[in-house]
């Protein structure tokens, strides 16, 4: 496959994705705390304190706003965030007790209830827009790569930032829709920050990218050919905030008072984009002209179990789960 031509753009795109690569490898499953938000014990003493695992993700733009904007505080909560490479590192600390809450992609979720592991989702984290002109993650290829629609993926190899997780099922759905077959589809597990230049020097043929990497792909003169989220439900739920039943059994009124926070500053951020769009820039390493631009998830104040069931659905068809996973054990049950 054919590179696209240089130029100040792209040499600035190639810039930012070398920044990240290193950024994100300095994260580090297990890194060390970073405290981003603790907020000052209010003056009557009862504040609580809660410590979340966190990635430095678009999709967590409403929690640092309303860590940021004192939501969280209002409700009584004391916030440390503490930023990890991935699920691999927040939900083993979560079902431990070492966090009281964790950040994942539904599908990790539902996969680590499939082993026995004690966890339930809690709050929605970033949301589809169910809109091909505004949605945050596609998967892409070049132009004039000859692969024009998710079917053309068969025999291809396709780069996925995890393997059998949110990211493959979701394009092996896209391929299912357009009447190809998933399994015929070669799936490379790539960094984001990999993903771009891996497709321009023909290491792999499409790429599923979220944003920034999204827009940065786009703006290079890629092309999409699915909208994954879209293609399994025009709401769904990308990622989310879990905890333990456990603890939701021992402390209803903690968790009660984090999914408020949460609801509130997912309402915050969709009533102020341009807030939203400038505290990425604080816990992330995406420059201003990127976030200026970049698509924005949908926040919403709710869990989507209608979609959470369709994670399910295609996560049991691509033999992702260990055991039956029922909708009414993966939702905490208010």
């Amino acid at each position: 496959m054919r590179p696209l031509k240089s130029s100040p753009k792209r040499n600035a795109i190639v810039s930012f994705i070398a920044l990240s690569a290193l950024s994100l490898a300095a994260c580090g499953n297990g890194a060390g705390p970073s405290t981003e938000g603790d907020q000052a014990a209010s003056t009557n003493g009862e504040m609580e304190k809660i410590t979340l695992g966190v990635m430095p993700l678009v999709d967590l733009a409403p929690l640092h706003l309303g860590v940021d904007q004192g939501i969280f505080e209002e409700h009584g909560l004391e916030v440390e965030l503490v930023t990890a490479q991935g699920g691999a590192a927040i939900i083993p600390a979560v079902t431990s007790g070492q966090y009281e809450f964790g950040f994942s992609n539904p599908t990790s979720v539902i996969i680590a209830k499939s082993q026995g592991l004690d966890v339930v989702v809690v709050a929605p984290g970033g949301t589809s827009t169910g809109d091909e002109e505004t949605d945050y993650g596609a998967t892409v290829v070049l132009p004039d790569s000859g692969i024009e629609t998710a079917a053309d993926l068969e025999g291809k190899r396709v780069a996925v930032n995890t393997l059998n997780n949110i990211s493959d099922s979701t394009v092996k759905e896209a391929v299912r829709n357009a009447g190809g077959d998933p399994n015929e589809v070669e799936m490379v597990e790539l960094a984001f920050p990999d993903m771009v230049p891996g497709v321009e020097q023909g290491t792999v043929d499409a790429a599923f990218l979220v944003e920034p990497f999204l827009t940065m792909g786009l703006n290079a003169g890629f092309e999409p050919i699915a909208w994954n989220w879209i293609e399994v439900s025009p709401d769904l739920m990308a990622s989310s905030y879990f905890t333990t039943q456990e603890l939701a059994d021992e402390q209803p009124e903690l968790v009660e008072k984090f999914q408020n926070a949460m609801a509130e500053s997912a309402q915050y951020a969709e009533e102020h984009p341009e807030e939203t769009r400038n505290i990425i820039t604080s816990y992330t390493e995406i420059p201003e002209e990127i976030t200026e631009t970049m698509r924005l998830p949908r926040w919403v104040d709710s869990v989507d179990q209608e979609s959470l069931d369709r994670l399910i659905e295609i996560s049991i068809e691509d033999g992702l789960l260990e055991e039956d996973v029922q909708l009414e054990d993966l939702v905490l049950q208010n």
